[in-house]
């Protein structure tokens, strides 16, 4: 029988083979590869559809996808994850390209992060045909949770019975070695004991006593989470979200954070979909300072093509909580992005709080203290973490973005309060770079702080399910939070989508003209259509006057509102030609084109 043809290309092929002598020994690299490449030959022939090559362009100004959990729109006889693909079928079908589920594998704590079966859709949830059904209706994002395994999995079971498949597949260290160089992202201790076939056992546990860390040292380890990120391919994965990356390698001794070997996974893992499935992105998240954040482009062609913008949703709170957008407008000024395939995620908000750890070095240490002062004025809470000389700093505010922005006990007019949800929202979805709506922000949702007297934990507070019947009601009553907030944000997002200046890869020129106004300038990729965007963070009408010949607008004949069909007049050197209202929003496009 004659051999199968090779579908691997040989350069790939190198290149992984250099990853993994980069890992380990040459032996067990050598190893490693041998098993490796008949996996991804196999996958190449059963998906040969995948293989078809990916331009520069993989994502464009329609893109926008929706954070939400597999069980969050819930309702009597029906699988959450048929109501949830109902739901947004009828709701934002057409104007939302993606949908990020968060894990929706069998788990056992961390909402759904303490994994026990990668492999296996969570019972409770559905089963891999709504999976599928979803990945039909929209551009799937799932997350592979591969810095730790609930410690109910097989693999640590294996590993405390003494099956020597698992002896290797965690880390295991003396309690009296010196571990204090290590970034600790929790206020928790990093040994966990535990009582194994051997005796007792001190497992690496970055985030929980449940969260039990892998052992990427173990060349078997990348090999099984390699196998469990093609599982997700197959199933209709478009992104992957390589949840907490940033302390996959440990080496005692070091701060275990962006350490060099794990860069060189996520290069591993890059070239891996590059060879049998190069339309499929990698999302890192990192929620650390900007330029550690950014490290994860790598060269813009070998590491991730999308990284977390995680200094947007402080600074954008920072700027309405202070009327002044300057530190926003100072830090968007200098955002680059290695290479035409890689952009930012966008997000205000998501399933976890409000990181104040990426405003390090843009926000004063006073500036910080502003924000949590604010969160617990609010409603909210905060979230520290350890530092190496045993102090505690705030590392998340566990707060809704629309509580963050809005004191739910002030007395104001709901209409204020929708204006400053919406004109952030608004920097959100015109911003290069993909955005990220979470589901509580599309349908504004209010703290839930009776969750976190439920559970104890903070991030609950963000966290609440959806009754479908409920919801539905609501957003049919016109004048309901839900119903008003939505209904803008379909029509941002509709002026969104039709403008080539917001693809991701367009350019962006920052306007500084008014601290409290965040102004730029966005131009689609092959210079055919320019928006000027003007967000007012501030509770007064402010004045906006500014030559835009430099940056390619021509405001001789007018410029038209996207979000509301007015037209305005700016012209050089005439103060107030253009007022800004509180808290109001303008995306301008000139009505002659572009000079």
């Amino acid at each position: 029988m004659p051999e199968p043809v090779p579908t691997i290309a040989s350069s790939h092929i190198g290149q992984l083979a250099a990853h993994l002598n980069a890992l380990y020994p040459p032996a067990q690299a050598q190893q490693a590869l041998a098993r490796l490449v008949p996996r991804l030959e196999a996958f190449a022939r059963t998906f040969p559809g995948l293989q078809l090559p990916a331009g520069d362009s993989r994502v464009d100004e329609h893109d926008i996808i929706l954070i939400t959990y597999g069980d969050q729109v819930q309702e009597s006889g029906k699988p959450p994850l048929q109501s949830l693909d109902e739901l947004l079928a009828a709701r934002v079908g057409g104007i939302l390209t993606g949908v990020h589920i968060l894990p929706f594998y069998p788990s056992t704590s961390d909402d759904g992060f303490s994994v026990v079966d990668y492999l296996e859709v969570d019972p409770a949830l559905g089963d891999w045909s709504d999976i599928e059904r979803l990945a039909a209706h929209f551009r799937l994002m799932v997350d592979a949770v591969i810095n730790h395994i609930s410690a109910s999995s097989a693999w640590f079971r294996g590993f405390l019975v003494g099956d020597p498949r698992f002896r290797d597949y965690f880390i295991t260290v003396d309690p009296t070695t010196d571990l204090s160089t290590v970034t600790r992202p929790r206020a928790l201790a990093l040994l966990t004991p535990v009582e194994a076939a051997h005796g007792v056992e001190h497992v690496w546990t970055t985030f929980s006593t449940d969260q039990i860390d892998l052992n990427y040292a173990n060349p078997e380890v990348l090999l099984a989470m390699t196998d469990v990120l093609l599982h997700y391919v197959a199933h209709g994965a478009q992104f992957i979200r390589l949840d907490a990356i940033a302390y996959l390698w440990k080496e005692v001794g070091t701060a275990c954070i962006h350490l060099a070997r794990t860069h060189r996974v996520v290069q591993f893992w890059r070239t891996v979909l590059n060879a049998v499935a190069p339309r499929t992105l990698l999302i890192t998240e990192t929620n650390v300072p900007h330029l550690e954040n950014i490290s994860y482009f790598g060269d813009g062609t070998n590491e991730a093509q999308l990284v977390y913008q995680f200094p947007l949703p402080p600074l954008t709170l920072h700027a309405f909580r202070t009327g002044d957008a300057r530190h926003l407008q100072a830090w968007a000024a200098d955002l680059t992005t290695p290479s035409n395939q890689t952009t930012f995620f966008n997000f205000l908000a998501s399933h976890d709080g409000i990181g104040v750890r990426p405003a390090e070095g843009i926000l004063s240490l006073a500036e910080v203290q502003g924000l949590v002062d604010l969160a617990q004025a609010h409603g909210g809470y905060v979230s520290y973490k350890t530092n190496p000389d045993g102090s505690r700093s705030p590392y998340e505010l566990n707060i809704n973005y629309f509580d963050a922005l809005n004191d739910p006990a002030a007395d104001e007019p709901q209409s204020t309060q929708i204006d400053r949800f919406m004109a952030a929202q608004a920097i959100l979805l015109s911003l290069a770079g993909v955005p990220g709506i979470y589901v509580h922000s599309l349908f504004a949702s209010r703290s839930w702080r009776e969750g976190v007297a439920q559970t104890d934990r903070y991030r609950t507070i963000n966290r609440q399910k959806f009754q479908r019947a409920a919801l539905e009601r609501e957003l049919a009553e016109t004048r309901s939070l839900r119903h008003q907030v939505f209904s803008r944000y379909r029509a941002l997002i509709k002026a969104r989508i039709r403008q080539p200046a917001f693809h991701p890869q367009g350019g962006q020129q920052i306007v500084a003209v008014n601290p409290a106004l965040f102004s730029f300038v966005r131009t689609a990729p092959d210079n055919s259509s320019r928006v000027l965007c003007i967000h007012n963070v501030s509770a007064t009408a402010q004045s906006f006057a500014a030559d835009l010949s430099m940056a390619g607008i021509r405001s001789d004949a007018g410029l038209t509102d996207l979000i509301s069909g007015r037209t305005y007049s700016v012209n050089a050197g005439q103060t107030g030609t253009l007022t800004v209202p509180p808290y109001g929003v303008l995306w301008l496009r000139s009505e002659q084109g572009n000079k």
